[in-house]
């Protein structure tokens, strides 16, 4: 509804992680695909976002885009003129930003580019690093043609960088770059124009303020689960601790070489707290001696920057020298030992106490990991004690369509485990196969936590409860400095404002302040290193606050207040109406099934449809869309797990309808009983004789706006006429009711033929009733898309006019009882 509004659509919806952003972007595109008003898009996403786009988009509107990437844009361009590029010879397109954002590459599609772009993870593309800047280079050559419609899609719109969020701003419109800082009236005026471009909610802006809708997402349980280090495990805890502050001091003042080795240490301990086969990785990545600051940081900071197809690898941790080197063998000769007995761990321990207790619970649990090492051997751990359980591993050394083939796989399996790394806390949406999270690990940026969860807490999900449990070591130095310094502080802001702040960009504050922690937490003989780091702690919790109050005011000042639900539902409903609900829906797919010759198979709570039983055409449509074999199916909007929604546009719903009507117009050629077109019966819910006729208005809409266009649009409906009177009595659904009740009795072939005789005579009469009814339905309609696209700024207005004789595509003569 706000798209409609606007004359150029330029949204920046900035919804939280799970609540629909690719679903209301979908919408937007669909609408105004059917509409006419744009006949080609694009998708610009990261890569590891662009199989979900091509399945979301196929899955739930019918729209079928190719993916644009490195490996797939040379076998697209074959066979092409010299002169036309792939954006215009593929309609539909969604593209992997780090295969567009290269010179060459971002000067063909500028040229080329549709009139509509959906950019996901917009902020990343606004920062200041080489990366974001070649994607905002980008992003503003395509915003400065102003008639270009552009959707900007972002759970995190705004990370503190006051420089970052103008030029997100810059790209709806440059004059929202320049916020204004002091006139009261000029900031209200800034932010009642911004409302009219910017969507940010938070899930209870949807549960609550008027909307009241429960259904929509489960609830959170979130669980904090603790282990204490103890016996050899603890020891070796302690004695990487003291190698790395060994490391620390050796540095000296140099500040480079101080640098490395802070964030060298952090990233060994990092790997040490995830498990003894992750330290073995690491401590021999060490012996490698490869490692610089810049390939560090991500890989400590689980930083997004398209890294999550290759951060979850152990990393090493700097150059060693020979002095060094013994110990480090040391080391790795214990943790080997380590990762011997992982069923003496007492992180796995407790990792096997919280899982039993889900299983008990018969949830579907998803283990998150840090690193590559570690999901592989709590994997096969897990697969020796649950044998009957499927457990399935999934980390970056699968390509993202291993990775989605494996998670696939798990649907036939009534008992799963997934185990993975960060490469899935992104891109592979498990609300229909999980319900629960577990954080073997702890993450060290907050906003992964967030992601992570958001792959099972999110709309769709259809369990009523989602839980997750975070797993952390009480005694352990390491996850105590980051639960301190970072998530826990994370978490208190967002209890405060609602909104997820992503850690502040202080990367040297940061790691000071960790360290400074880890050291304090240590105790002994180490707390006396703490005293080194200066203020850093206090420099810290000033950034928080900092993120806190720009929180709290961009909450304030952006909240989405442009709609209203008495505007929104009412809309809604209508077109529920329209589109038949769960009833209507079921009825239909009942009905037609068994006239097809697939009919559903009750059980229990839902039913079964055997898709492979349909007819060819209808099943070859189904099969385009992944759909074969049995399924277990229902019909209300909030199914049990396990069972998929029919829905209207469900593609066998919308197949079933397509089939039976082409079949009733060309019984020649349909490949099960076709409707009848005509027919004559007694009933009971009519006093007198009564002639229905089934009509298809057809209609011309007219788009007045920056563009003119001249769109066909038509609709089935009904007209019921009493006795041999040329007035209706009833229209549209009412008149069509009266198909719904079976018949109390039939009428032998020559009285049919004579009532549908007589009424074939008496159609020429209903031609005025016809004519009016359309104009009605014209004016009517009309008015609908004024009301949804009225706005200060004018979006496009539409005219709807009937185009007349009115197409009678079967009618229908309802005798009363007795007569």
């Amino acid at each position: 509804m706000m798209a409609l509004k606007l004359s150029v659509v330029r949204l920046l919806i900035a919804d939280d992680v799970g609540i629909g952003k690719t679903i209301e972007a979908g919408l937007i595109v669909r609408e105004m695909l059917d509409r006419g008003l744009i006949d080609r898009f694009s998708v610009l996403c990261p890569p590891h976002l662009v199989e979900q786009w091509v399945g979301e988009l196929a899955e739930k509107f019918d729209i079928d885009a190719v993916a644009v990437t490195s490996a797939r844009a040379r076998s697209l361009e074959r066979g092409l003129p010299a002169a036309q590029s792939l954006f215009e010879a593929y309609p539909h397109t969604v593209v992997s930003l780090d295969y567009i954002k290269a010179d060459n590459r971002r000067d063909e599609f500028a040229r080329a580019c549709p009139s509509f772009v959906i950019v996901d993870e917009a902020h990343t593309c606004v920062g200041g690093e080489r990366g974001r800047h070649q994607r905002f280079e980008l992003l503003e050559r395509l915003a400065a043609d102003e008639q270009r419609h552009m959707l900007l899609l972002t759970a995190t719109p705004h990370s503190g960088d006051d420089a970052a969020f103008d030029r997100l701003l810059s790209l709806i419109n440059l004059d929202f770059a320049g916020r204004p800082q002091g006139d009261e009236n000029a900031r209200t005026r800034y932010a009642r124009r911004l409302a009219q471009h910017y969507v940010q909610r938070r899930r209870p802006d949807i549960m609550e303020s008027g909307w009241h809708e429960k259904r929509t997402f489960p609830t959170h349980q979130m669980k904090d689960e603790s282990f204490s280090l103890s016996g050899e495990f603890s020891t070796f805890h302690d004695r990487v601790l003291d190698y790395c502050l060994a490391v620390t001091q050796r540095a000296g003042a140099d500040q480079r070489s101080r640098r490395l080795a802070f964030w060298g240490t952090l990233a060994l301990m990092r790997c040490v707290g995830s498990s003894p086969a992750a330290a073995v990785s690491a401590l021999r990545n060490r012996l490698s001696g490869v490692a610089d600051e810049e390939t560090m940081q991500p890989v400590v900071f689980d930083e997004d920057e398209g890294l999550l197809d290759q951060g979850d690898v152990e990393p090493g941790t700097a150059t060693v020298d020979a002095e060094e080197r013994a110990e480090l063998a040391k080391l790795v000769e214990v943790a080997e030992a380590l990762d011997a007995r992982r069923g003496e761990d007492p992180k796995v321990s407790r990792l096997l106490k919280v899982l039993k207790g889900l299983l008990q619970d018969r949830a579907k649990p998803v283990i998150f990991c840090r690193f590559i090492a570690t999901a592989e051997a709590l994997g096969e751990e897990l697969r020796k004690i649950f044998p009957k359980i499927n457990v399935t591993i999934v980390t970056g050394r699968l390509t993202p369509e291993a990775r989605r083939a494996a998670v696939d796989q798990l649907e036939g399996s009534e008992s799963r485990i997934l185990v993975a790394t960060d490469c899935l806390s992104e891109g592979i949406n498990l609300q229909s196969l999980f319900d629960a999270v577990v954080h073997y690990d702890l993450s060290w940026n907050p906003t992964r936590h967030q992601q992570r969860e958001g792959r099972v807490d999110r709309f769709g999900q259809q369990s009523p409860i989602v839980r997750s449990v975070t797993i952390f070591g009480e005694n352990s130095a390491i996850d105590g400095a980051v639960l301190q310094v970072i998530l826990r502080k994370a978490e208190a802001i967002r209890n405060a404002t609602g909104i997820a702040v992503p850690m502040p960009e202080d990367s040297e504050g940061v790691t000071s302040a960790l360290m400074q922690a880890l050291m304090l937490r240590s105790g002994g003989h180490r707390a006396q290193l703490a005293f080194d780091f200066g203020l850093s702690s206090e420099r810290l919790d000033g950034k928080w606050r900092d993120a806190e109050e720009n929180a709290k005011a961009s909450r304030a000042r952006y909240a989405q207040g442009a709609l209203k639900p008495d505007e929104v539902l009412p809309e809604w409903r209508q077109m529920r109406v329209l589109n038949g609900g769960p009833s209507e829906v079921a009825r239909f797919t009942a009905r037609a099934l068994k006239r097809v010759g697939a009919p559903l198979e009750r059980a229990g709570q839902h039913h079964l449809v055997h898709l492979d039983a349909t007819p060819e055409a209808i099943r070859e449509r189904l099969e385009a869309r992944g759909l074969r074999g049995t399924r277990r199916v229902g019909f209300e909007d909030d199914p049990i797990p396990g069972v998929a929604h029919l829905g209207r546009v469900h593609p066998l719903v919308a197949g079933l309808a397509e089939s039976l009507a082409e079949g009733a117009l060309d019984p020649d050629g349909a490949a099960f009983p076709p409707l009848g077109r005509c027919g004559a019966w007694r009933t009971q819910v009519v006093t007198q004789m009564t002639t229905l006729l089934l009509l298809r208005l057809r209609f011309k809409l007219i788009t007045s706006g920056r563009t003119n266009r001249l769109l066909l649009a038509e609709e089935a409906t009904g007209l019921a006429f009493g006795g041999t009177a040329s007035a209706a009595v009833l229209t549209g659904l009412s008149a069509l009711a009266l198909l719904e009740p079976e018949a109390t009795g039939n009428l032998d072939e020559l009285a049919i033929a004579r009532q549908l005789q007589r009424a074939n005579a008496r159609l020429a009469t209903y031609e005025p009733a016809i004519a009016a009814f359309a104009a009605e339905r014209g004016t009517a309609l009309s008015a609908d898309h004024l009301r949804l696209t009225e706005a200060a700024r004018g979006g496009a207005t539409v005219e709807v006019v009937p185009v007349l004789p009115a197409d009678v595509i079967g009618f229908y003569v309802l005798l009363p009882e007795g007569e």
